[in-house]
């Protein structure tokens, strides 16, 4: 019962946490929700991370011996940067900077071993999210539409894990709070329905297999939440001639991890799947599933480790053909309002330990640029064109408590 309450208390406390607008990398997913996986470039489906691991792969948690709370938090700070050109219509006032620059994501989880094979944890974490600000952006009349777009998504999840032998699974039953607002003016109306907020429920389930030689195997499966935002999708996406229902899924994703270790060296391997064109909202934006491939090497002294990593997630918006107004419209909203493309991650971290109970992680990431141009000219006339540019550099500090 005591573990059960301090579990509470954390998870609790976490989500008196709660930050404000969010980002993240593969899509609008962040590479990983602690800093020792993000610092391996978000692997960990079968390299365990301690409590971190709880969201990862449920599973994992079996490799906490007693009690481990993790509390932390990243810095986020996206550089996006816009512009569209209409010949002969608006003057070139060139790459205009999204204000929507820094954010706060939180993340907080525990993990225990109840008994002898039986382990429990719980965590809330900022997982995903996107967004804009480009209000007094860009020269009159066009400009950019003062647009300003905000996704936060957050997961509260209490995962469940058993040991057999060199067996571990694990189930975890996920709540996730979800704000989505957009807004912008066109034809010299103010466009949006104002915030729209949600829950839904999903599950992770995960396995790993400990062969005892430093190789472990590992598999999960996260599964699709439905999240309905009443008219804040549809009423921002009627204008540009985009048919939209009141959903914005959060899709399924399942993937395969390798995780080796020796000595001080440690190697993980992930590749996942994250299934885009089967959530509403999502493909109705031309999303197409994405393949992200994560590897991270650790090398860890005892008292102090270092860690560094490589993630690659193909980009999701898949461009329509520009010539037409439907194309046009969907490439313009996405790459203005949403534009998760960056596909390229290089981080790098540690970890400090100060005592047999405490210690430190920090980490750092960067998303290197992507530039993305697609015509318009279905909209505005021949020559038409949006111009894109994207990058993102994420401090995470985490604090570890081990009793």
């Amino acid at each position: 019962m005591k573990t059960i309450k301090k579990i509470t208390g954390a998870a609790i406390a976490l989500s008196l946490a709660a930050s404000t607008s969010l980002y993240a990398t593969n899509g609008d997913k962040m590479i990983g929700v602690g800093a020792k996986t993000r610092a391996m470039g978000g692997a960990g489906i079968a390299f365990s991370h301690g409590a971190e691991s709880t969201l990862v792969n449920p599973a994992l948690i079996t490799h906490v011996p007693d009690t481990e709370i993790s509390f932390g938090g990243t810095i986020f700070m996206p550089d996006v940067k816009t512009q569209i050109k209409v010949p002969g219509f608006n003057a070139d006032s060139g790459m205009q900077k999204s204000d929507a620059d820094i954010s706060m994501i939180p993340a907080v989880a525990i993990a225990s071993q109840v008994r002898d094979n039986l382990y429990i944890g719980a965590g809330m974490w900022g997982t995903a999210g996107m967004g804009t600000d480009f209000r007094g952006k860009g020269n009159p009349p066009l400009g950019l539409f003062d647009m300003e777009t905000t996704l936060q998504l957050m997961q509260f999840a209490v995962p469940v894990a058993y040991k057999m032998n060199g067996l571990s699974i694990g189930i975890a039953p996920i709540v996730q709070y979800g704000s989505l607002d957009l807004h912008y003016k066109y034809n010299g109306n103010s466009i949006g329905d104002g915030q729209h907020q949600d829950f839904g429920f999903g599950a992770s389930i995960g396995a790993t297999y400990d062969f005892g030689n430093g190789i472990t195997l590992g598999a999960m499966y996260k599964s699709k939440i439905k999240m309905d935002y009443g008219d804040a999708l549809s009423e921002a996406a009627t204008p540009f001639g985009i048919s939209v229902g009141s959903h914005l899924d959060q899709p399924a994703e399942f993937g395969f991890g390798l995780g080796w270790r020796s000595g001080p060296h440690g190697i993980a391997i992930d590749w996942k799947r994250i299934q885009w064109s089967n959530a509403d909202g999502y493909k109705q934006f031309n999303w197409k599933d994405q393949d992200v491939f994560s590897v991270g090497y650790q090398y860890d002294a005892g008292t102090w480790a270092l860690r560094v990593g490589y993630n690659h997630g193909s980009n999701p918006i898949d461009l329509a053909d520009g010539s037409t107004q439907a194309g046009a419209a969907l490439n313009m909203f996405n790459l203005l309002g949403f534009p998760a493309t960056v596909e390229d991650h290089i981080t790098a971290g540690g970890s400090y330990v100060f005592n047999k109970n405490f210690s430190a992680d920090f980490t750092v990431a960067y998303a290197l640029e992507k530039k993305t141009n697609s015509d318009i000219s279905g909209m505005f006339g021949p020559g038409a064109e949006i111009k894109n540019k994207h990058h993102q550099l994420g401090l995470t500090v985490q604090l570890n408590y081990k009793f």
